[in-house]
C-alpha cells in the first residue's frame, strides 16, 4: 500500500507571544529506488505520490531513453524501507544504461548527485525551437492561478509544485513533491502520459531555476520557463544556450525575463518605457 503523502503531529505553536498546544499536517519523504530491468540505478528521498509519472520522467529528463516508447512498463513495488519504481527498458535502451551504470543516491535539493564527470554535470540542452508566443499580462497571471493547484503545499506548507500552462488551456498537470527536481520529474511523466503538447505551453516552478532544472525541462522540450525565485548565472547561461525563455522572479506585480525575449507579446509601448 503507497504511504500517505502527509500525517498529523503534535507541536507547541509559539504565536504573538502565547504558547498554545496544536497539530499540524507534516509533508511525508520516503526512499523511492529506481531500477531499471532489475538493477537499482538512483536513490531519491521523494513526497510518495505520482510515482509513475515520477518514474518515466526521471527517465525522460536524465536522458536514459530519448524517447517514451523506449519504457516497455513501470511498477510500483512497496517495500518495508520504501518504495522501489520498477521500469523496463527496451532492449537497446537497457544495454546503452548497463555501459554506463552508476550508483547514484540524491537527498532533496541534490540534482547532480552521481554525476560521474563535469563534462555530464554541464551536458549540452537540447535546443528549443519552439515559435509558440505568449502575451505578457498572460504570464503573469499564469503564475498567479497555480497556488490553489497547490493542494498538498496548502495542507504542508512544504511543498514544491512544477505545473504545466498553456495560453488556451491554463493550468494543465501539476504535480508537488518535498523535493523540487522530483516534482519537476513528475510533472515531465504527467505531460508524457497525457500526451500534451511540450512546446506549446511554459513550465511552472514555485522553485529557484538552477541548470538542472533548465536541463530537465529542455529535455521535456517546452519553451518557457516562469519561477517565482531566482535563477543562478548557470541556469540563465544554459538557458540561453538552450533556446528557453527564462522568466523568474515571479510576483504579483511582474516578473523578470532573463533569455530569449522574443517568444513574449508585450502590451503597448512596455519595452520603450523600459529603455
Amino acid at each position: 500500500m503507497t504511504p500517505s503523502t502527509f500525517t498529523r503531529h503534535d507541536e507547541i505553536a509559539w504565536r504573538r507571544g502565547h504558547a498554545a498546544s496544536t497539530s499540524r499536517l507534516v509533508a511525508e519523504e520516503t526512499a523511492v529506488a529506481l531500477s531499471y530491468n532489475g538493477s537499482t540505478h538512483a536513490v531519491m528521498m521523494a513526497t510518495p505520490a505520482d510515482l509513475e509519472d515520477f518514474g518515466v520522467g526521471f527517465t525522460l529528463t536524465e536522458g536514459i531513453v530519448r524517447r517514451a516508447e523506449d519504457i516497455e512498463s513501470v511498477e510500483l513495488i512497496p517495500g518495508e524501507l520504501g518504495l522501489e519504481v520498477r521500469i523496463w527498458l527496451s532492449g537497446d535502451r537497457a544495454a546503452a544504461l548497463a555501459a554506463r551504470r552508476r550508483a547514484m543516491s540524491g537527498p532533496v535539493g541534490c540534482g547532480l548527485c552521481g554525476i560521474e564527470s563535469l563534462e555530464q554535470a554541464r551536458r549540452p540542452p537540447p535546443r528549443i525551437t519552439s515559435r509558440t508566443t505568449f502575451e505578457a499580462r498572460d504570464l503573469l497571471v499564469a503564475m498567479q492561478s497555480l497556488a490553489p493547484h497547490q493542494t498538498l503545499n496548502s495542507k504542508t506548507k512544504a511543498m514544491h509544485a512544477a505545473a504545466f500552462w498553456q495560453p488556451s488551456v491554463g493550468i494543465g498537470p501539476v504535480r508537488e513533491d518535498v523535493g523540487r527536481h522530483n516534482a519537476l520529474d513528475k510533472l515531465a511523466g504527467a505531460i508524457v502520459g497525457s500526451g500534451l503538447p511540450a512546446a506549446e505551453g511554459a513550465v511552472l516552478l514555485t522553485s529557484r531555476v538552477s541548470v538542472e532544472m533548465v536541463q530537465k525541462v529542455a529535455m521535456i522540450g517546452a519553451p518557457m520557463i516562469i519561477a517565482v525565485s531566482a535563477p543562478t548565472t548557470l541556469a540563465i547561461r544554459t538557458a540561453e544556450e538552450a533556446g528557453i525563455t527564462l522568466l523568474a522572479i515571479a510576483r504579483e506585480d511582474g516578473y523578470g525575463v532573463f533569455t530569449h525575449p522574443h517568444r513574449i507579446i508585450w502590451p503597448g509601448d512596455a519595452l520603450e518605457r523600459a529603455g
